[in-house]
């Protein structure tokens, strides 16, 4: 099928808000161990690419204080308005189609952003190019292919539900240019672009209520695509969400694999 053009997980949806609380209360914890193992304190520079919603960026600014800045882009920042204040800056940037909002950073971090960016590659340089020599950059990404199911213990017809739709938004999510397995690809660009002491480790939540609540608000966020494109029937996402809203079902996501590397 011919790839399609827009984002499929639009902001300004009731859901998005829904889903970026889920995304804080899953991994939250992991990026921020990450970026304190870093020693990214008072003073320092960052870039939060990619911010969506306001968890991270509000952390990163109690971590530099009032004498370090950070600067927080997304090509839609309806949800961070109430994060905009010193020393925070909100701007509303592309990072896979313009130049970077700034240079010098000690930390440039984006997570679950890169996969969705159609131009991967020149965001990925543009995020190197921000960094000062011996600063750091974060790149935390999913990897669907790696983990493709919701249920991984599929014992049921509820699970098989669970599985097909799956199949289905990630069918949606290639469709607009997603790479499903650009997780894994991270510790190798992070070289390949010339940072040095790269690592990386890989979270995946299996069930949790964050686990459930995610899934209920992505999937009536793109339930009209999944009808649409006949993925889907109007029944079996009701059917689903019942069985959701229920609690029986062990819910997982996508492995998040997050890798870091320094600019010499």
């Amino acid at each position: 099928m011919k790839r399609s053009d827009g984002y499929l997980l639009d902001n300004r949806q009731n859901e998005a808000g829904q889903r970026f609380d889920a995304f804080a209360t899953l991994f939250d914890p992991t990026t921020f161990r990450h970026i304190e193992a870093l020693g990214i304190g008072p003073g320092r520079r960052c870039w939060e690419v990619g911010a969506g919603g306001t968890s991270v960026v509000s952390w990163l600014a109690e971590r530099v204080g009032p004498t370090g800045k950070v600067v927080a882009t997304d090509i839609d920042t309806s949800r961070l308005a109430s994060a905009d204040r010193p020393p925070v800056e909100v701007r509303v940037h592309d990072v896979g189609a313009e130049e970077p909002p700034g240079e010098g950073f000690d930390l440039v971090h984006a997570r679950l952003v890169l996969v969705h960016v159609p131009d991967r590659e020149r965001a990925l340089r543009s995020m190197v190019q921000a960094l000062r020599p011996g600063g750091w950059l974060l790149v935390e990404d999913a990897d669907p292919a790696l983990q493709p199911l919701l249920c991984p213990d599929e014992y049921g017809p509820e699970q098989r539900l669970a599985n097909r739709l799956r199949q289905g938004f990630r069918k949606l999510l290639a469709e607009r240019g997603a790479d499903l397995s650009y997780g894994r690809k991270v510790p190798r660009l992070l070289r390949e672009a010339g940072l040095s002491e790269v690592q990386a480790d890989a979270y995946f939540p299996v069930t949790s209520s964050a686990c459930t609540a995610l899934e209920a608000a992505t999937v009536r966020q793109i339930r009209d695509r999944l009808v649409s494109a006949g993925l889907a029937t109007d029944e079996d996402i009701d059917r689903h969400l019942a069985n959701v809203e229920a609690g029986g079902m062990d819910l997982a996501t996508a492995p998040m694999i997050s890798a870091w590397g320094r600019k010499d």
